[in-house]
């Protein structure tokens, strides 16, 4: 397996993995035209985030994604991401992907001075809670609220 970049030649695989992702999360739906509009704004704007995706070296099949989206932090004074959209083909997992992807995306933010890194989980998804508990992440005591803004696009 290989780590690497994604690019705009992965926009079809990553809106399939990503229609994994939206099927388990009880907030969101799986809507490839709506992915494949958020893909092309990171891909298009690489200072608002990063794609990287796992491929098998042989046959070149992505098998899992990650993003980091890029910020600022006030409280920190510093640069901060969102680690978006971790997901692994249901076929290749418990392959140790998952966390080859989060090595992978928090090297990557070291390297760019990134102070911290932050990621919402559904409240009743343990697996996802255990699996990020593993690679250092903690808690928060932080709760997430949101507002649609309706726009006139």
């Amino acid at each position: 397996m290989l780590v690497r970049y994604g690019n705009a030649d992965d926009s079809d695989r990553c809106c399939e993995l990503l229609g994994y992702l939206f099927d388990q999360e009880a907030e969101f739906f799986p809507d490839p035209e709506t992915q494949q509009k958020g893909l092309e704004m990171i891909f298009n704007n690489p200072d608002s985030g990063t794609v990287f995706v796992c491929e098998e070296r042989q046959s070149r099949v992505i098998t899992g994604m990650v993003i980091l989206l890029y910020t600022v932090s006030t409280a920190l004074g510093k640069k901060v991401a969102l680690l978006e959209d971790m997901i692994v083909d249901p076929a290749f997992r418990l392959q140790g992907i998952g966390n080859m992807l989060i090595e992978h995306a928090l090297s990557h933010a070291a390297s760019k001075g990134i102070e911290r890194v932050t990621l919402l989980t559904d409240l009743d998804n343990t697996d996802a809670h255990r699996f990020y508990e593993t690679n250092g992440f903690v808690r928060s005591g932080m709760i997430v609220f949101r507002k649609k803004i309706s726009t006139n696009e």
